[in-house]
């Protein structure tokens, strides 16, 4: 599995745009095959950031995604409104302390 992180930093007059537009596409990202899961996090001290926080079953299902119709409709309709050039980590556990609940 692999933990993939994407910092998106949107123009002040357009973050109110584009958490109206996620909570249409959400669902669609979040039940891609080889998603495991996906939290959208937003900065409270600067409320125009925002990151995905998702899982993958592999960096192959998270290509597929990457090249999918799904990902080819959302993303040049995010783009026009960044503030920033986005940012993308793809990483590994280390080390997990969050205990299950």
């Amino acid at each position: 599995m692999i933990t993939r992180i994407v910092k998106l930093h949107f123009q002040a007059d357009k973050i109110e745009d584009f958490l109206s537009f996620f909570e249409t596409i959400k669902q669609q990202v979040n039940t891609f095959p080889g998603c495991q899961g996906m939290k959208l996090l937003r900065d409270i001290n600067t409320p125009e950031i925002v990151m995905t926080y998702s899982h993958w079953k592999n960096e192959e299902a998270l290509e597929n995604y990457r090249t999918s119709e799904t990902f080819g409709t959302i993303w040049p309709k995010i783009k026009p409104w960044f503030a920033e050039k986005p940012e993308a980590w793809s990483v590994g556990v280390h080390f997990d302390g969050f205990s299950e609940i």
